[in-house]
């Protein structure tokens, strides 16, 4: 039976976003970065000095990673795109899906060989619209079709295995990676079934112990599971619909959860300023940062 920890965190950012997503730490500029998918917004925040700037984009995006200290890279629902950090100029760097203008982006995270998985779904959340693919220098892999809504993917701390899932299946999944390059050796398997509970497996990260931190969309909350699978603990967040959890800090030793406000009646919104917010969940973790994606 895990452990419930009820939520002894603090709001990092009080903004409520329509989706926030995608977060992630640069460790270039030592800045949280994170989506307002729908809000068509990059959101970047200084966690020490707690300096903030929001940029329009011009298509949705729910992923940045970090390329150097000039580029980032923007997961969009017209591909993945270079963009320049001083100017906010974009360019393509690989369509992963043309031809699919009813499909954007999700989830997605950049493994240890500098290569990225990136999921998509369809726009309406439409049943087997999306995939999850793997590009690496702008060479993209199909590896998982017939996807409703990717999410919680992320990679044990030597590169070696992959995990993913579709929330509206809500099976977490396991495949074995070739940690050079970020591909399955193999087939993928279950690892862990919540298909007959409540809450959806939303976005997760890895530690390096090799726990999972699971966002549990619709229950408000954030779980750990060890490298068997096994549910040992939950933390509690004030808003039910959690997204994506991200280890933050230089020493990665912080986690924070995004959240949304997708789905929910407006009075609830207002009743509940925690609704879309990002939090610190005030815990001390083994984390690990997401590496440079290569060019």
């Amino acid at each position: 039976m895990a452990t419930v920890h009820p939520f002894q965190g603090k709001v990092l950012d009080s903004t409520q976003l329509m989706l926030g997503e995608g977060p992630s730490f640069d460790p270039i500029s030592h800045k949280i970065g994170w989506l307002n998918i729908l809000g068509k917004e990059l959101h970047e925040l200084d966690p020490v000095f707690g300096d903030k700037t929001v940029v329009s984009l011009p298509v949705m995006a729910s992923v940045v990673a970090a390329i150097d200290g000039e580029r980032q890279l923007l997961g969009t629902e017209n591909g993945l795109f270079i963009r320049n950090r001083a100017t906010g100029e974009l360019s393509l760097h690989a369509d992963f899906e043309p031809g699919k203008p009813g499909n954007r982006s999700n989830d997605g995270r950049v493994h240890q060989s500098g290569a990225i998985w990136i999921g998509t779904m369809g726009k309406k959340a439409e049943d087997g619209a999306g995939a999850i693919y793997h590009v690496a220098r702008g060479v993209v892999t199909m590896l998982f079709d017939a996807i409703s809504i990717p999410n919680a993917i992320c990679f044990s701390p030597d590169g070696a295995t992959g995990y993913y899932v579709d929330t509206k299946v809500n099976r977490l999944m396991k495949v074995m990676l070739d940690p050079a390059t970020g591909l399955p050796i193999g087939p993928a398997s279950v690892f862990i079934d919540r298909s007959e509970e409540d809450g959806g497996i939303d976005g997760a990260v890895c530690d390096a112990q090799g726990h999972i931190w699971n966002a549990r969309w619709g229950e408000g909350a954030v779980d750990r599971y060890d490298p068997e699978g096994r549910h040992i603990e939950r933390y509690e967040v004030p808003a039910t619909r959690t997204t994506c959890p991200a280890f933050f800090a230089d020493g990665a030793d912080r986690l924070l959860v995004t959240s949304a406000c997708e789905g929910l009646e407006d009075a609830e919104v207002k009743a509940n300023p925690h609704h879309g917010v990002t939090f610190d969940l005030g815990v001390t973790v083994n984390g690990r940062l997401d590496g440079l994606y290569r060019l």
